[in-house]
């Protein structure tokens, strides 16, 4: 995942990142669970969106363990794949096939997503930015890079915690006992926040706490900054969780809310 230094966000140029220090446990949590969203609602949408074929080159930005660079490459793309973070990149060299012919099967490379000189200009028929757009300060910048890297006409698809209604310590799960339902409770979606998330919210040693940087954006945001990048919106889609509530009171009403608020959006934009 492609996190900025928080000191000095823009010009990050000792790859110092706020994600480096919870690599072991964002990798624990990708591929030691079954039941992910990643595996189980993001990778299989991504998947159908992309529709990957022999030799199509695409590059994962902000990869972090490489998860979805790997299964683009099983697929029989050509992938490359970049993260800001040192730590993250060792972790997904570790877990990618091994070299054949002298050539990694995946080419990773330490970079931040609004910089990646190992890129050509045009080089890529896609791109995808899952789950860390919101992790990236300069936003501009990043979707700037990512339609110079691209083919006229290529795909950037970006996948992010539904901002209208995840919106961080701003939104939440409520209940109305009058009438038996659930709701999201939405505090704010307009302003635009930059937001520090507790990693370890059960960790009392102040010396073992963790923390990274959350910015939130509302929809208008990204449309209009794809659009400064020379990008067209092609799709956009919904993706809801695949979890259900064990049997309880609730049970009933937060599985059907579950299928109504959605988590994730998806957004494919293309190079005009």
């Amino acid at each position: 995942m492609d996190k900025k230094d928080s000191k000095n966000p823009l010009q990050n140029t000792s790859k110092s990142t706020s994600w480096g220090g919870v690599a072991g446990w964002y990798d624990e949590l990708l591929e030691e669970s079954s039941d992910s969203f990643q595996a189980k609602v993001i990778l299989p949408n991504l998947s159908r969106i992309l529709d990957l074929k022999p030799g199509m080159k695409v590059l994962d930005i902000a990869c972090g363990q490489g998860f979805f660079a790997r299964t683009f490459e099983q697929a029989g793309a050509e992938v490359s794949a970049a993260d800001i973070s040192p730590e993250l990149i060792v972790l997904a060299k570790k877990k990618s096939p091994a070299s054949t012919a002298g050539k990694p099967a995946i080419a990773y490379h330490v970079a931040a997503a609004d910089s990646m000189p190992f890129a050509a200009d045009g080089s890529f028929d896609a791109a995808v930015i899952v789950l860390a757009v919101q992790n990236i300060e300069n936003i501009q910048g990043a979707l700037a890079e990512s339609a110079r890297i691209l083919r006229k006409g290529g795909r950037l698809v970006l996948v992010l915690n539904h901002p209208a209604f995840r919106i961080p310590k701003e939104s939440s799960w409520e209940w109305d006992e009058k009438t038996g339902k659930q709701f999201r409770r939405i505090d704010s979606y307009l302003s635009d926040a930059k937001i520090k998330i507790d990693m370890t919210p059960g960790e009392l040693d102040p010396m073992k706490k963790k923390s990274t940087i959350s910015f939130h954006r509302p929809l208008q945001s990204y449309f209009k900054s794809l659009n400064k990048a020379g990008f067209v919106v092609s799709r956009l889609e919904e993706w809801i969780s695949h979890r259900k509530s064990q049997k309880g009171p609730r049970a009933i009403e937060e599985d059907r809310l579950r299928k109504e608020i959605p988590m994730f959006l998806m957004l494919e934009a293309t190079k005009a």
